[in-house]
């Protein structure tokens, strides 16, 4: 290539090791958003309030808003807890992927096709955590009627604008004055 003649070989290592470190960052970054974050004595904690996806007192206000039975709220408690447990048990075999981004970029050689692999891993995942919880709230629509589900759309639509709302405010503040 004409453009590496024109750079020097020892800027095109600086090039290479900078490129290395972004992409490392990136995979790095990535994997703790895939983790769940640790607790104050270590443990995972979940987000949202106790549990995955929508749980904890989440969960209880969602159905508080439609006026949810107590036959509805059993059977939608139970196959969100059946959710969670699975993806927990699904974070639990990935757990590694950290650890394995360090190794492959400590290494004096970067391999990058173990690299990708690492990726396509974490992308499978990421992809069976997202199914998971999606097959979740559609067992869980099923227990909804239509108008109870149309109210917790109506909800989650006000709740949107409100955190909307609130990170244009905080975006204002945040503003340097001139």
């Amino acid at each position: 290539m004409q453009t590496q003649a024109l750079i020097p070989a020892s800027q095109r290592a600086r090039l290479m090791v900078a490129t290395l470190i972004v992409a490392a960052a990136g995979v790095c970054a990535s994997i703790a958003q895939a983790q769940p974050a640790a607790g104050p004595r270590g443990e995972a904690r979940h987000h949202m309030h106790g549990g995955g996806f929508m749980g904890g007192r989440m969960l209880e206000r969602a159905l508080d808003s439609v006026n949810a039975s107590a036959e509805q709220r059993t059977r939608i408690r139970e196959i969100m807890k059946a959710a969670d447990d699975d993806v927990r048990q699904q974070r639990q075999a990935t757990r590694g992927y950290r650890e394995q981004a360090m190794e492959l970029f400590a290494q004096p050689t970067v391999d990058a096709r173990a690299v990708e692999a690492l990726r396509q891993q974490m992308v499978q995942q990421h992809d069976q955590t997202s199914r998971r919880w999606t097959q979740a709230l559609l067992d869980a629509s099923a227990v909804l009627t239509p108008e109870q589900r149309q109210q917790l759309a109506e909800r989650m639509k006000q709740r949107r604008e409100m955190m909307q709302r609130h990170m244009q405010e905080r975006r204002t503040l945040e503003q340097p004055t001139r």
